[in-house]
């Protein structure tokens, strides 16, 4: 897998735990999400409605067959 790979790779998934510990993760101490208490939103987000977010087209399609490697004869 190449560099930039890995890092999108990275980028997506800190994203993705940000979105959960804000709008979707109960806290103790405030009794509700953050997202809530800073007036962001009503509810508490469903996993539902956080993958209801992602971008259809942004994912990408089944790769097909790799092709053969000529094989190398001495």
């Amino acid at each position: 897998m190449s560099r930039r790979v890995n890092l999108i790779l990275r980028a997506s998934s800190i994203a993705l735990y940000a979105l959960h510990y804000n709008f979707a993760r109960v806290h103790k101490t405030l009794r509700v999400t953050p997202a809530m208490e800073a007036g962001l939103s009503d509810h508490v987000w469903s996993y539902e409605e956080i993958a209801g977010l992602l971008d259809k087209d942004a994912i990408p399609a089944k790769r097909g067959p790799y092709k053969k490697r000529a094989e190398i004869s001495n």
